[in-house]
């Protein structure tokens, strides 16, 4: 660090409160709502996702306006393998009734500190510490959700230097800090383009016609299977047998079944062969897992499979077709499905067995292209995080700026 920066606590000088609950008190005023979903980025609002909008208290309200400039600090929630404590800046300089959600904190600067630390380093500051994994030391974990532990989380030392070196660092960060984000924007751009391309590719292969091609229904391949329902009462945390819900399909399971089970109804109801296909029916449509003939029990009607004659269409031509076909699921009121009909209906177009075989080596071979390509871009954005990171460090040990600056 260097000399004349100061250290001090986050808690030193901010105010925290949690977001908003609805509340049940009269008089009540109409609110915008933010959640963590509307910024893209650390730091902007994303034009394309609408504040909820709902009827709160006043009571409620009046101690949760946002301001230009407040910080949101995410305490619940997290992405998949990611921390809780993303932080963002609110940018909106109007005052439109913008308040926060209960899934979310607001820290602002308090008066009589804002001639030492301003809300756009701090804001900098609590990013580098996200992005370097630091508020993993502050969260605690409790059935699927991570919670921010608020009262440690204050007690962050920051180092501070003065408003004016702030101010110079706060621009340098910007400007390095857009430079990477039109870079990783290229980047996720070229990944897109490579995944059409690639998709591009399988549907010109599914789609050839004429001399020795046939077209049929996947109900007309096979019947639509699925495993014998098991209920809540028959699984546990640990056990004998993995049993695959929807949550977990293709991942690692949470829930076991005992081997008695599994064998009485391997005997007595529809499963598996080897190399069979099977398929997620309800939240994301269309997930696929070749069955390797290990021990296990999938969720009846969410994880289904065609019983496929193989003498018409290998499952590995299955397999890629599965990847490019439009499932088309029924939609209900708020879930879409992939019932047994709309599966049965779909329309696969296919060449003799031997031809299959051909297409499905080209198909391999342009998938593990399409992966190497998509492994190099993903090493470049890595490395731009890691870039990131490296700034913000030198940034806050004191580096980026010129020594000569004025304490």
């Amino acid at each position: 660090m260097r000399d004349g920066w100061q250290i001090k606590k986050v808690g030193d000088f901010s105010e925290t409160i949690n977001g908003l609950w609805t509340g049940k008190k009269e008089p009540f005023i109409s609110v915008k709502v933010y959640t963590m979903t509307n910024f893209t980025k650390e730091s902007d609002l994303n034009p394309n996702i609408n504040p909820r909008e709902i009827t709160a208290s006043v009571s409620q309200y009046d101690k949760r306006k946002l301001q230009y400039g407040d910080i949101l600090i995410e305490k619940s929630g997290g992405g998949p393998n990611q921390p809780v404590g993303r932080a963002v800046i609110f940018n909106i300089k109007n005052n439109e009734n913008n308040t926060f959600s209960n899934f979310t904190t607001r820290l602002r600067i308090i008066d009589k500190s804002k001639d030492i630390i301003s809300s756009e380093y701090l804001h900098k500051y609590l990013k580098f510490i996200y992005l370097s994994g630091e508020t993993e030391k502050f969260q605690k974990n409790s059935t699927n959700i991570r919670n921010l532990q608020l009262k440690e989380y204050l007690q962050l030392e920051i180092p501070v230097p003065s408003l004016k070196e702030q101010k110079e660092i706060v621009s340098i960060l910007d400007d390095a800090f857009a430079s990477i984000d039109k870079a990783k924007a290229n980047i996720e751009r070229n990944i897109e383009n490579a995944k059409e391309l690639f998709q591009s590719k399988l549907n010109e292969l599914f789609s050839q016609t004429g001399e020795g091609w046939d077209k049929k229904t996947l109900g007309e391949l096979g019947k639509v299977c699925m495993c014998k329902r098991i209920m809540k009462h028959q699984t546990s945390p640990e056990g004998d047998i993995p049993f695959f819900k929807i949550g977990t399909f293709g991942k690692s399971p949470n829930a076991f079944i005992d081997n008695e089970t599994y064998i009485s109804f391997k005997e007595k109801y529809s499963f598996l062969k080897v190399g069979d296909i099977l398929i997620s029916a309800s939240g994301t449509i269309g997930r696929r897992v070749i069955y390797d003939g290990e021990p296990a029990y999938f969720q009846d009607s969410n994880i289904v499979w065609i019983d496929n004659n193989e003498e018409l269409v290998s499952n590995d031509y299955l397999f890629h077709f599965y990847g490019v076909c439009n499932w088309n699921p029924s939609k209900g009121a708020t879930i879409s499905r992939l019932y047994n009909a709309d599966l049965r209906r779909i329309e696969i177009s296919f060449p003799n067995i031997k031809t299959q075989k051909i297409l499905v080596e080209k198909m391999v071979a342009l998938q593990n292209n399409f992966e190497a390509i998509q492994l190099s871009y993903e090493v470049k954005l890595k490395n731009l995080t890691e870039l990131k990171k490296s700034i913000l460090q030198k940034a806050f040990s004191g580096e980026l700026t010129n020594k000569s600056v004025a304490a």
